[in-house]
């Protein structure tokens, strides 16, 4: 997470979605930068307008407003399994090495998916209970997009590295896996269709 002061802006880092990259080109511009623990690093909107925002506003007498990134919901989930295919994962519950993409994402479908397919998801992470959410949300895939708004913002050009970028894997879903997880993350789905 970012937070831009005289700018007034704060970008969350959805996982999975560049943030790594976005904070390494950033930091040196931002008044706050929490990039650990992960569940700091990764606070959702609902925590944000929660606990944050609130305590911005008050000591800037200014709102803060919200930009995030969301990924196509399939590609999302086939990140997180190619980066959990790495040979260096830690804990074994949480490797995807001898998963195929399909067992990957029927587990996550599941009502209690087990660790290496526990991954959340990214509408519960964007969307508030109340009124407040993101006011810019961009889909991964527009990061030009992005970087043109936070260009335009921040008032300087501004170059994003590759950085934590998944190994390759097959990413092929049966058509009955397919159909499970539309239904399944029909609210990320849904979500994701709203981004212009």
């Amino acid at each position: 997470m970012l937070v831009f002061w005289d700018q007034r802006l704060a970008f969350l880092a959805t996982p999975k979605t560049g943030s790594t990259a976005i904070e390494a080109a950033l930091e040196s511009l931002s008044a706050l930068v929490v990039q650990r623990p992960p569940v700091l690093k990764h606070t959702s909107v609902q925590r944000f307008h929660r606990f944050l925002g609130p305590y911005l506003e008050v000591a800037s007498g200014h709102p803060f407003s919200v930009a995030a990134l969301m990924r196509e919901p399939k590609d999302w989930l086939g990140s997180w399994y190619r980066y959990r295919q790495r040979d260096d994962v830690i804990e074994a519950k949480k490797s995807t090495a001898n998963v195929s993409f399909d067992e990957f994402v029927s587990a996550y479908c599941s009502d209690t998916p087990p660790e290496f397919a526990a991954v959340g998801s990214q509408a519960r992470f964007l969307k508030s209970r109340k009124d407040k959410g993101v006011d810019h949300l961009f889909r991964y895939e527009d990061i030009g997009g992005f970087v043109t708004f936070l260009e335009d913002r921040l008032g300087c050009e501004i170059i994003l590295p590759r950085l934590n970028v998944s190994p390759s894997a097959s990413m092929e879903l049966s058509t009955a896996t397919d159909a499970k997880l539309r239904l399944f993350a029909a609210e990320d789905f849904a979500l994701y269709a709203t981004i212009p």
